[in-house]
């Protein structure tokens, strides 16, 4: 007898790594994504704590190491670019401020991909258009023109999610703006850069500026935030999103301007508001969101793509170990997963928090409690457990055609 048939919108990161868990636990898997293809470069993302366990889990450590940014640590300065903090790699057993295991999201993504490529079917260029379920299955219609049956659907399409709009309502009773806009790119490396992480913070008006190494040596990725408290810009019309930037960044200082002047020469531009989605549930009978769609925690939790790794390790076994009955594998996943993402969201809400520029007759920040921050910290990194999962089958690491 197959296993079920299971189809995964999105081809990221969170959807390639659910669908390599999927498959080793006897899944049929399919991966629709909108775009054309997988999208390269993206900003930094980090793996700390029991998302490394994850990933050593899915047999693609030395591949993950490997593509590494290689980031040695990062130095914090003002104005003039004298170092004010400086903050290393290994601090913190590597789960610190700059992770050991970093690697740029399009380079993880291509890597999930293809360890998953010969044992998933994955159709680019399409999406979910309709779809209807009973007790027994749904019903898929895809804006290409196929239509097929699948046993389970699950979401991991991203903060912007087509299916949770589908299923369970529109993007704004989920989606939580925190005041803050991102955005980053890459450019010429014409600053030396050289393994370290540079970051200019404008305090009096809540702005940053930062650069980094990749592993292209001859360049690096710039990255920007800024308040905005009214963020309303159409995520495909890069040309306003690139004037915004420019407006909302002028006058900030150090290489900001500088590294504006590469915004209209580089490949990979993106902008976005720093958001969460917060929801009271996951799924919907044989639907079920994941990553992002269901439980962005924000960039600047530092916690996504942990969140992804560890998220797709735990759906999987739960749906296999409750025979993959939607009702009993759904409401046990989101039981373990649930404080770990609350704990990643707080961090990033906290962050947030610490860039917004004071108001005039703010009074001076209180200390915080160090003891309650390290304890949430502790949460947030190490703070769920991966079964063994002894009984359900796995089929073993896919490994695909990844080379360490």
């Amino acid at each position: 007898m197959s296993g079920p048939r299971v189809l995964v919108a999105g081809a990221s990161i969170a959807g390639p790594a659910l669908a390599h868990w999927l498959r080793r636990r006897g899944a049929e898997v399919t991966v629709v994504e909108r775009a054309p293809g997988l999208r390269p470069g993206g900003q930094a993302v980090d793996a700390r704590g029991v998302a490394k366990d994850a990933i050593a889990r899915m047999g693609l450590d030395a591949a993950v190491r490997a593509a590494r940014t290689d980031t040695a640590g990062a130095y914090t300065v003002d104005a003039d670019g004298e170092v004010l903090e400086t903050y290393r790699a290994d601090d913190d057993g590597g789960d610190g401020f700059i992770a050991d295991i970093e690697i740029l999201r399009g380079d993880l993504s291509h890597l999930l991909y293809e360890d998953t490529r010969d044992g998933v079917e994955y159709v680019f260029g399409d999406r979910i258009a309709e779809l209807t379920q009973d007790a027994d299955g749904v019903d898929v219609a895809f804006a290409g023109g196929d239509r097929r049956r699948f046993d389970l659907v699950v979401g991991a399409d991203g903060l912007h999610s087509g299916l949770r709009a589908m299923v369970f309502g529109p993007h704004e009773r989920f989606v939580r703006h925190l005041g803050l806009v991102l955005a980053f790119y890459s450019v010429p490396n014409e600053f030396g850069l050289d393994r370290w992480l540079i970051q200019y913070q404008h305090r009096e008006s809540g702005r940053s500026a930062l650069l980094r190494p990749i592993q292209d040596a001859t360049r690096a990725m710039a990255m920007f935030s800024f308040p905005d408290a009214d963020f309303d810009v159409d995520p495909r019309d890069v040309a306003a999103q690139k004037a915004l930037l420019r407006e909302r960044m002028a006058g900030t200082g150090w290489w900001t301007p500088r590294l504006l002047a590469h915004v209209d020469d580089t490949p990979d531009f993106y902008l976005d508001q720093v958001a969460q989605v917060v929801m009271d549930r996951w799924s919907d009978g044989r639907v079920g969101l994941f990553g992002d769609a269901a439980f962005s925690s924000s960039p600047m939790s530092g916690g996504g793509t942990g969140l992804a790794l560890v998220g797709a390790y735990l759906l999987a076994g739960e749906l296999a170990t409750a025979g993959w009955d939607p009702e009993a594998g759904f409401a046990r996943y989101e039981e373990r997963m649930r404080p770990f993402v609350e704990a990643n969201q707080e961090i990033g809400r906290m962050h947030v928090e610490s860039l917004r520029a004071p108001e005039p007759g703010d009074a001076p920040a209180p200390e915080p409690d160090m003891e309650a921050l390290m304890a949430l910290i502790g949460r947030a990194i190490h703070g769920v457990e991966l079964p063994d999962y002894a009984g359900v089958p796995d089929s073993g690491p896919l490994t695909g055609s990844v080379r360490p």
